[in-house]
């Protein structure tokens, strides 16, 4: 009885809990909150305290004395701390609730389609012990596909590749069910990384991902004459230690960004090999649609053109895909039952 009076006063919430960024859905309002999946801790005697969560934490990356660390309790889609994460959700509940405690929030949340029945746990549990009321868990490719508009109760292929911070989802999609899928642990960070990894290796200078983040949004996968822009960075010399402005060109940094981008390609070709017949037919017309931050790099969608040979399409607002797929799921009560994780 109590719960049920405490879920009266709640607001049901869909969460895109994301290695890069938390997005909060709640019924009747949109989405109300995205911040980085970032939480600044101070460790001392009595162990760890949450100082800052979100933008905040996420200024101090890179930036902490030793006694304070920014962690990203999210590694490639999943739960790596158990604890950091249930702290970033209840900051992220009670922000939505405004910090009103006795709530019991009904939360459905996005997670990888290759998650596995532990990691499954270690969400519910993280939301359950973070105030949530019911726990319902949605696969991110449906929730992208929802989000995005496609007609997924329909006898016909839907395909959807959700690129986010830390894994790409890729999925066929009929009659409210996954028929093909694919979760690769390649994404937005993964990008980052080899971008360090080429100026590091070419150049002889450390950046940090903050700048090589700024060098994927600002150059893209450049095409050409757009090979030949150039971008000012700035890094440690590793030879001599000492701060350097170099330029690096668009075409430089679309080479930095092929090996992940050629898994990706490689990964979306596997799926539609294995996709029934009668399905890949209709994808010859319907194509592709991106979906997830990743969506956004510069002449992605010309990159898979060119390699699949079908049409793609950038979702609407691809960054909230996700998260509105999950809201608009809340809604739907038949559908909760249909495209949620029976588990």
């Amino acid at each position: 009885m109590l719960n049920y009076i405490l879920r009266y006063f709640s607001n049901d919430m869909a969460i895109d809990l994301g290695t890069a960024s938390t997005l909060i859905f709640v019924k009747g309002k949109g989405i109300v909150s995205n911040e980085p999946s970032v939480v600044a801790v101070k460790k001392d005697g009595k162990g760890r305290r949450v100082l800052a969560v979100g933008k905040e934490a996420k200024a101090m990356l890179g930036k902490t004395p030793g006694n304070i660390a920014a962690i990203r309790p999210l590694k490639d889609g999943v739960i790596a701390d158990f604890e950091v994460t249930e702290e970033m959700l209840k900051y992220f509940i009670a922000k939505v609730h405004n910090r009103r405690h006795l709530v019991r929030p009904r939360i459905i949340i996005g997670v990888p389609s290759g998650i596995t029945p532990v990691e499954m746990r270690a969400v519910k549990e993280s939301a359950y012990s973070a105030g949530a009321g019911e726990v319902y868990l949605i696969e991110e490719p449906m929730a992208a596909a929802i989000g995005a508009g496609l007609p997924i109760t329909e006898p016909s292929a839907n395909m959807i590749v959700d690129i986010g911070g830390g894994t790409s989802e890729i999925a066929v999609i009929s009659l409210a069910g996954i028929v093909r899928a694919k979760s690769l642990r390649v994404g937005g960070d993964k990008l980052d990384d080899a971008v360090v990894h080429f100026v590091k290796r070419k150049f002889n200078l450390a950046i940090g991902t903050g700048v090589a983040e700024q060098i994927k949004i600002t150059m893209g996968l450049a095409m050409g004459e757009e090979e030949e822009r150039t971008m000012e960075i700035k890094g440690s010399n590793l030879v001599t230690g000492i701060p350097t402005t170099i330029q690096i060109t668009g075409a430089e940094v679309k080479e930095a960004m092929m090996e992940p981008i050629n898994a990706l390609v490689e990964a979306i070709k596997q799926v539609l090999e294995t996709t029934p017949p009668e399905l890949a037919a209709d994808m010859v017309d319907k194509g592709i649609v991106l979906a997830g931050g990743g969506a956004l790099i510069k002449n992605l969608d010309m990159v898979l053109r060119e390699e699949t040979k079908l049409p793609v399409t950038i979702a609407e607002d691809p960054l909230t895909c996700v998260v509105r797929g999950a809201g608009k799921v809340l809604d739907e009560l038949r559908l909760l039952r249909d495209v949620t994780i029976q588990n």
